[in-house]
């Protein structure tokens, strides 16, 4: 946590609201996201209960389980979600736009630009919190390899026909939301806490209804208490009046009013296929219906508020300006989206269960640059993120108080201008650091020369590593001196506006503005036994070490 979070967190539990951490929306946000609100059955994560899901904020979508332990009713739930989420898609995978991307060319190995499709917006999932992600993987994982009657005739419980699909999609969404930046597949809770502080613990956080009510309190009362009354108050019936935002459910909602619920069920289909003539099926019908049409009201009562929730928070969210690089990152989500839309086409099969050796490797370098990336981009979109890289020395800003020409040496002087400027901050710098500043969207680097010490006759002297606690003219602030490297034409004179003047406010960052690709790994064809050879294939002259057990000893018999 940096020191600047930790303030917001110490102000919001003064002031009893939540403070922001951000003055833009560093997520993207689609004007028609898919919400999806799970509910699952406690102690079995994989057997769904009931979700509500849809575009319309006033008119979602409402599946239920009856008996989460049927197999037949969980498939007719995930086929009827597939027919709610694949059309869903299907409309954003039809509509492209030309764009151009490099490829390696097979024949001379060169980089080339080659102009593919690329979808022209993305669908967006949202759902409450974190554990809604984590249940979007585990249907995807569930679903993904399922066989239907059309793949195997001889299947035992084959899948309806569109789950497999809905599957791989699932799959695909749940890995994206792992890349830092990604804003396909989104925890509410998460963005939200990327955006405000509160006074609880991050683990509270998690809690849709206590964070709004620490960001949006109510009139006349503070953020923890209204936390603490979405959290734990309860009506008549002990029923908490703003459930989890799922996929959870409070064990007095479980023992009180569903487990009874679902028993009635069971009863009323046993009943059902024990009836010997049509009036009695009728009789039992209706009462199965009733019973079905009682775990309906169930799962509504449960998923409606936080269905409420999520577009109360996307309308926080929405208020905010976004963030100058947020549709930069949307772009690489797009192209995300539409080469998995082209594997699917092209018939490829699913997601292997497990990643070789070089797609792990890639993944996780991805995942550490864009990680690098996203911190960046969202301090240089905004300044209230800055301010916290400022305050850990990974950036200053200040005045440009002077400004001298100088030429690097060789035969053919480049320029290389001495920029002064006058700071409060403390940045970190080490010998010939590296400082980068923006300069028309690009990153513009300077070499960090010295610092100069104010003194009181109004001269400076300069010096390598001052000791700026023992300088009784702190306050004046520190003079860093920088030399500039790059960005500035290829003339012998710089070009306009590519060197800082006089009196202009700067802002310097230590870190990198661009992240840099990792090492070329081998192909997947070629991967060394040592990472477990080629996929799918064995080498038997590759020495393979077998576990064997111990011998037994004298110790090991009583």
């Amino acid at each position: 946590m940096s020191l600047i979070t930790t303030l917001a967190r110490l102000e919001a539990v003064d002031t009893g609201r939540a403070q922001p951490l951000a003055t833009t929306n560093h997520r993207h946000l689609s004007p028609h996201p898919l919400v999806f609100v799970p509910l699952t059955t406690a102690g079995e994560a994989g057997a769904p209960l009931g979700a509500l899901v849809g575009t319309d904020r006033e008119t979602p979508r409402l599946l239920v389980v009856p008996q989460p332990r049927d197999r037949d009713l969980r498939f007719a739930f995930l086929a009827e979600l597939a027919d709610i989420v694949l059309p869903y898609i299907d409309a954003y995978a039809a509509d492209v736009e030309a764009a151009e991307r490099n490829e390696t060319d097979p024949e001379t190995g060169k980089r080339v630009k080659v102009e593919v499709e690329l979808c022209a917006d993305a669908p967006q999932l949202i759902v409450p919190s974190r554990s809604g992600i984590d249940f979007v993987r585990l249907l995807g994982r569930s679903m993904r390899f399922r066989r239907t009657a059309e793949q195997d005739p001889e299947t035992p419980h084959p899948a309806p026909p569109r789950v497999p699909l809905l599957g791989r999609w699932l799959t695909h969404y749940g890995e994206r939301s792992r890349v830092p930046g990604s804003s396909l597949l989104l925890a509410l809770t998460d963005v939200l806490s990327r955006h405000w502080a509160t006074g609880q613990s991050s683990l509270e956080d998690q809690h849709l209804g206590a964070l709004l009510a620490w960001i949006d309190p109510p009139d006349g009362e503070s953020g923890a208490e209204a936390a603490l009354r979405a959290e734990l108050r309860r009506d008549g019936k002990g029923q908490l009046l703003c459930p989890p935002a799922g996929p959870a459910t409070d064990p007095a909602f479980d023992n009180k009013l569903l487990a009874p619920a679902i028993e009635r069920y069971d009863r009323a289909r046993t009943a059902l296929a024990a009836a010997e003539d049509g009036i009695e099926a009728d009789d039992r019908l209706g009462e199965l219906t009733a019973a079905e049409r009682q775990i309906r009201d169930l799962v509504e009562s449960r998923t409606r508020p936080t269905w409420d929730a999520v577009w109360r928070g996307l309308d926080l969210l929405r208020a905010l300006p976004e963030g100058a690089h947020t549709a930069d990152r949307w772009t690489r989500d797009r192209w995300s989206f539409t080469g998995h839309r082209d594997r699917v086409l092209a018939g490829e099969p699913p997601q292997p269960r497990r990643d070789d050796a070089v797609t792990a490797a890639n993944k996780l370098a991805t995942r550490e640059r864009e990680q690098a990336r996203l911190e960046a981009q969202e301090a240089l979109d905004d300044p209230l993120v800055m301010a916290g890289r400022r305050l850990a020395g990974e950036a200053f800003a200040g005045e440009v108080t002077d400004v001298v020409m100088a030429y690097s040496e060789g035969k053919r002087p480049s320029p290389r201008p001495l920029v002064t400027v006058r700071t409060d901050d403390r940045p970190h710098f080490g010998e010939r650091a590296k400082v980068y500043r923006s300069l028309g969207g690009k990153p513009q680097a300077a070499e960090f020369v010295e610092y100069a010490r104010h003194e009181g006759d109004g001269t400076s002297d300069a010096h390598s590593h001052p000791d700026q606690s023992d300088d009784p003219t702190h306050a004046l602030g520190s003079l860093v001196v920088l030399r500039v490297v790059d960005k500035m034409g290829r003339g012998k004179e710089p070009e306009t506006g590519s060197v800082p003047e006089k009196g202009d406010l700067v802002c310097f960052t230590l870190f990198e503005h661009e992240q840099r690709g990792g090492a070329k790994l081998p192909d997947p064809e070629e991967t060394p036994w040592t990472h477990g050879g080629p996929p799918g294939e064995t080498d038997a002259a590759a020495p393979r070490l077998e576990v064997q057990p111990d011998a037994v000893t004298e110790e090991d018999v009583l």
